[in-house]
């Protein structure tokens, strides 16, 4: 049986390139519970911060690995915390970003931004190069049905902690707002969080919709119709506006071993059937790889928007240390 790595990649990344991530939090352990989740439930949501993985044993993982793609000529265009959970709940992230700057790796931190009211949390994000935020909206009683929050967390904190962070932050800032058809999506929402994001004065923000299976079978997208005023009114009050509304593509990379490669990537990045085709691939492998390990138990596919992906199953996620 393998134990599911916590670095993985390089993986394909819309927003940063060619993306080596970094699982510094056990599965689902968040702040959140949000509806279009594709990693699914939130079964351990919490507030308090807390030391999860080892320090040490994490970095010596980042480090082999980058060691091994310059090896090879792989490029790595960012060092990602990006974990099946929120990474901000690490009381080790700084610690962690420090150790990691002198790998000459820009550093990224994707976040929902719900503990950034505290000082120490926007201390420890703003060693990073850049920082992705989660805004959906600006409205609580939306923001409790869409992200479904920890009980401790209160709404107007956490806006205040997204501009506190705005204002400190001199790398890349980046919004993403995920839009769910009936709850985020109608023009006053729009205008209100474009608004809200304006004066964040983000480098580029971000607008997604669910492009793998959700948490939640009633999450819908928006009707292209609906996209597109959407997009319209980012752009009258933010500079750069983005939709994320693609596949972002294959191309993941092979560590050596393809059942390990397969339940790494699928713990935090379900992966489309073409991806898991092209990974195999490099190995000369065949189906025969993720037939045996779905009737075996470690992946579960789901179909969604008429693609078949693969996630790895909770019960093959091991909690760490």
């Amino acid at each position: 049986m393998y134990e599911i790595a916590q670095v993985f990649g390089p993986v394909p990344s819309r927003r940063l390139g060619r993306s080596l991530g970094i699982n510094n939090v056990p599965p689902k352990k968040c702040t959140y519970a949000c509806a279009y989740c594709q990693l699914g439930t939130t079964l351990d949501k919490q507030a308090r911060r807390a030391g999860f993985y080892k320090p040490d044993e994490l970095i010596s993982q980042v480090r082999r690995i980058i060691d091994s793609a310059r090896a090879t000529g792989e490029s790595i265009d960012y060092l990602t915390f990006v974990p099946a959970g929120e990474p901000t709940l690490d009381i080790h992230l700084g610690e962690t970003i420090h150790a990691l700057k002198p790998r000459g790796i820009e550093i990224a931190v994707i976040t929902n931004g719900s503990l950034l009211a505290s000082e120490q949390v926007r201390a420890e994000v703003r060693e990073a190069d850049l920082v992705s935020v989660k805004v959906d909206t600006v409205d609580a009683s939306i923001w409790r049905r869409i992200n479904v929050p920890h009980a401790d967390l209160g709404f107007d904190a956490v806006l205040r902690g997204l501009e506190a962070m705005a204002e400190q932050f001199d790398g890349h800032l980046l919004t993403e707002t995920m839009l769910v058809d009936g709850l985020n999506s109608d023009a006053r929402s729009a205008e209100d969080t474009a608004a809200f994001i304006g004066r964040l004065a983000p480098h580029v923000a971000y607008i997604g919709i669910p492009t793998r299976p959700p948490a939640k079978q009633w999450v819908s997208t928006p009707a292209p119709v609906k996209l597109a005023a959407i997009v319209r009114a980012f752009r009258r009050r933010v500079t750069t506006v983005r939709g994320l509304f693609g596949f972002e593509g294959a191309g993941f990379s092979a560590s050596g071993d393809p059942e390990r490669d397969l339940l790494s990537i699928a713990a935090v990045h379900p992966m489309r059937d073409d991806a898991v085709v092209e990974l195999l691939a490099k190995y000369n492998a065949n189906r025969s790889v993720v037939r045996k390990l779905v009737d075996e138990g470690e992946l579960v596919a789901t179909t969604y928007d008429g693609s078949v992906y693969y996630r790895t199953t909770r019960s093959r996620i091991k909690a760490p240390f």
